[in-house]
């Protein structure tokens, strides 16, 4: 890739996505203010452009560009947390991370990947023994729909809404099978797995118990799987690599165990469907071959290709290779869609004469997943081969495009190195911080926000939550990764005509964004889905980060339809309740019923004024209120007139409550995601009185019962300790142990959720560079004091100050 420190166009398409219009070329000026700050420039100081890891430099470098001339967001990023001018050695933060491991997990894989494709690996280096999954972000199905049934049949529930019927994307009692259809439709699809073929010496195939000297090594820094052993006393090494730029997985196998014929590949496919709420740690359907199909096609020595088609949806495998001589569809006939690599091949590249009695002691693979009919993203293949110039690439050169990539990638944004702390916990803190960081990247960048397991199993079909998608991208923000978020934020320019649709169907203005959905924005039905609310203002949160960091008037113009559309809809939905009183001041603007909590724990049909989602609201409001003045344009007074007139939050004997009016708070609603610390320290605290705030927090922190919170619950809580001053609160609730990490450095599911759940991970990097650059209301890291706050500025205002913590970092942003 060009890097000329100077504009660009993108090499493909989607390579800049955004809420509205594609970005103008304006915005891609290389600022060097905004790389000086990390201590490198040029190339090193570049990463990820919009579509994948390694579209290398001249993006990122634009979306970083212009943060310095931002007053409000980007001084935060021009410090360093320890007061000094010399830059973090980030290859020695990364490197004290690789992840090692000498037997296989059952539960997750070691993986590589590029954000829209990931590839799990057991202790082999591929899937051997463990079949875990080959992901993408635009590998989706369809199940056959019902018997006798068409989607024209759904037609959800009807509920009273303030004395008028409104029509909910909920089950149809009259129509089960096709409600449960469109709950499960489409679903995310194993693209395949690729393994070893091992044979012991008596010919019988061998097991994971067989291998002896295991060592297998995950380089963050390179992105690169090394993994060896040996068999039988021959020695096995095994190199695993993603392309970058493609979907491209690529291995390199050395052994005599090759010329000795008791090593090849196999490549294996299953079917896939809508059966299984939750596919993990395994994805896919292997006793079905009949219902799918595989066809190989050869395009001469070294290539080939393997298309798979599932009902209506189809996609191909490229294929080079070196080092072996065919595929052979499996032998047996017992497992139709199995392919081996076999034959023993004249050692390449230099091939002897034929005659020879050379032969290969090594296989390289590349394996190149492209969309086909039926998928997101597909262009016009049809169901027949790709275009004869999208071969698959050399294994080495995927290889040494990933050992570019990614030192580009962690040279790029924040860094955070915690390694001079006395607290003995510094050291799984900063693991944590460092492998969720490739771990987002690997999982979580693709061209739609990402379900909550990524791209290691499937949760909910496969499906997103957009609820969610905070907690999955808005940490990229805040450390500078722009080009990474830049690709899944055009979601809502996508979903912004369905969602006004949806909005106008119920009688309200506006886009009413939907909860659970896929990359065609079609809703699952369900009442969580249908009735939940706080997805509402994430677009403006988001937009508003945006305009912080990149404050231009394309930036405005880039989310402005998206945030006008969801401030209508705020303000619709808030509905005007007349008071008991005289005069227009009796009034107020009232949020349900009915309504589900961030909780997701109430009756919905009694649920009103649920203390998140009215501070929420106030906030969106707000913001967009300042987009309006941004652009030049008069203030709404619909907004002005809901915002001002939104029922005060709840309180009870002092302390918030869940919603107005609820009995039994700190008896019967004491589980599951303990919202009200969101009001201050996720949420910056409009409508919110500190004291109460602080009350309340004190409360839950007595009483809740923490066996039923789980991943970003824990950051939440983090956020809200630190904006209040418990600085040692929030960094024991960043290391709780109900918010466990794996020796991978996935995020634990627990009983509720399968395991990994990300938003856990995202939530932990929000949390920290919130905790390390500060946060809007006077306080900034590496700024003087502010006495006149709480939490008094410092180098690291989220974290104690007694010394224990020296917290260095750079290339922050502060949040709101």
């Amino acid at each position: 890739m060009a890097v000329d420190g100077g504009n660009r166009e993108p090499q493909d398409p989607k390579a800049r996505r955004s809420p509205q219009v594609p970005r103008s070329s304006d915005r891609q000026a290389v600022s060097r203010r905004a790389f000086t700050r990390t201590g490198v420039t040029g190339v090193a100081a570049m990463v990820v452009s919009g579509w994948r890891i390694g579209d290398v430099a001249a993006a990122a470098a634009a979306r970083q560009g212009s943060a310095g001339d931002d007053p409000a967001g980007a001084a935060a990023s021009e410090g360093r947390g320890d007061g000094g001018s010399a830059p973090i050695d980030r290859h020695a933060l990364v490197a004290r991370h690789t992840v090692v491991r000498t037997a296989s997990n059952p539960d997750t894989p070691l993986q590589v990947g590029n954000g829209r494709l990931a590839f799990g690996a057991d202790i082999t280096g591929l899937q051997t023994f463990v079949p875990f999954a080959t992901m993408s972000d635009w590998g989706w199905h369809e199940d056959p729909l019902p018997p006798d049934e068409r989607l024209s049949d759904y037609a959800g529930q009807t509920w009273d809404t303030h004395g008028r019927p409104v029509r909910y994307a909920m089950p149809d009692p009259d129509h089960p099978a096709i409600s449960q259809w469109l709950i499960a439709n489409p679903n995310r699809v194993n693209l395949g797995r690729v393994g070893l073929v091992l044979l012991r010496a008596d010919g019988t195939e061998a097991t994971e118990a067989d291998l002896g000297d295991r060592h297998q090594e995950l380089d963050l820094w390179t992105g690169i799987l090394h993994s060896r052993f040996t068999l039988d006393g021959v020695p096995v090494t095994v190199t695993t690599s993603c392309d970058p730029d493609r979907d491209a997985v690529a291995v390199r196998i050395d052994s005599a165990l090759v010329a000795d014929g008791r090593l090849a590949v196999f490549l294996d496919f299953p079917y896939a469907t809508g059966e299984q709420k939750f596919s993990a740690p395994y994805v896919g359907v292997w006793d079905r071959p009949e219902a799918h199909t595989t066809r190989l096609h050869t395009r001469g020595p070294g290539h080939a290709d393997l298309t798979h088609t599932l009902d209506g949806a189809t996609y191909h495998v490229g294929l080079a290779w070196q080092g072996a001589e065919t595929w052979e569809r499996d032998p047996d006939g017992t497992r139709p869609h199995r392919y081996v690599l076999g034959g023993r091949a004249a050692s390449a590249p230099d091939a002897p004469s034929p005659g020879s009695s050379a032969v290969s002691h090594h296989i390289e693979l590349t394996c190149l997943f492209t969309p086909g009919a039926g998928m997101p993203g597909a262009g016009d293949e049809g169901d027949g081969v790709p275009a004869d110039g999208e071969q698959a690439p050399p294994a080495s050169a995927v290889a040494a495009s990933s050992a570019r990539a990614w030192p580009a990638f962690w040279q790029s944004g924040g860094a955070v190195d915690l390694s001079g702390s006395t607290d003995p916990r510094w050291r799984e803190l900063e693991r944590r911080i460092v492998v969720s960081q490739y771990l987002m990247a690997v999982n979580e960048a693709g061209a739609t926000p990402p379900q909550e397991s990524g791209l290691v199993n499937n949760g909910w079909y496969g499906k997103f939550h957009m609820e969610m998608y905070w907690w999955h991208a808005a940490h990229q923000a805040l450390w500078r990764r722009w080009p990474l978020l830049d690709r899944s934020t055009g979601v809502y320019g996508t979903f912004l005509e369905s969602s006004r649709r949806r909005a106008a169907r119920q009688g309200y203005r506006g886009a009413r964004w939907p909860k659970m959905t896929d990359p065609s924005g079609r809703m699952a039905p369900g009442e969580i889905n249908a009735l939940l609310i706080w997805q509402q203002p994430h677009p403006v949160f988001l937009a508003e980060l945006d305009y912080r960091a990149h404050p231009t008037p394309e930036t405005l113009h880039r989310w402005r339809d998206v945030v006008f559309a969801t401030a209508d809809f705020m303000a619709s939905y808030a509905y005007r309740e007349s008071g008991t009183g005289s005069g227009a001041e009796s009034d107020r603007y009232v949020l349900g019923p009915p309504m589900h909590l961030v909780s997701e724990n109430s009756k919905p049909k009694v649920t009103v004024n649920g203390a998140f989602e009215l501070s929420y609201w106030r906030f969106g409001l707000r913001v967009a209120q300042e987009w309006r003045r941004r652009l030049g344009l008069p203030a709404d007074p619909d907004w002005a007139a809901v915002r001002a007139g939104l029922a005060e939050l709840p309180v009870q004997d002092g302390v918030y409550v869940a919603y107005e009016g609820v009995e039994d708070m700190w008896t019967a609603y004491l589980f599951d995601h303990p919202a009200l610390v969101g009001l201050y320290g996720w949420l910056p605290g409009d409508g919110v009185d500190t004291a109460t705030v602080r009350a309340t927090a004190h409360r839950i922190w007595d009483v809740w019962a923490w066996d039923s919170a789980w991943g970003w619950d824990f950051p939440m809580l983090a956020m809200n300790a630190a904006r209040i001053g418990e600085q040692d609160r929030a960094v024991d609730f960043l290391l709780h142990d109900n918010f466990a990490f794996d020796d991978a450095g996935y995020p634990i599911g627990g009983s509720r959720v399968p395991t990994p759940y990300f938003p856990g991970s995202g939530g932990l990097l929000y949390a920290v560079a919130m905790m390390a650059a500060g946060w809007d209301d006077g306080t900034e890291g590496g700024g003087e004091d502010d006495t006149d706050h709480a939490t008094a500025a410092s180098r690291a205002p989220g974290f104690p100050s007694d010394g224990t913590w020296l917290v260095r970092w750079e290339g922050l942003g502060r949040a709101i």
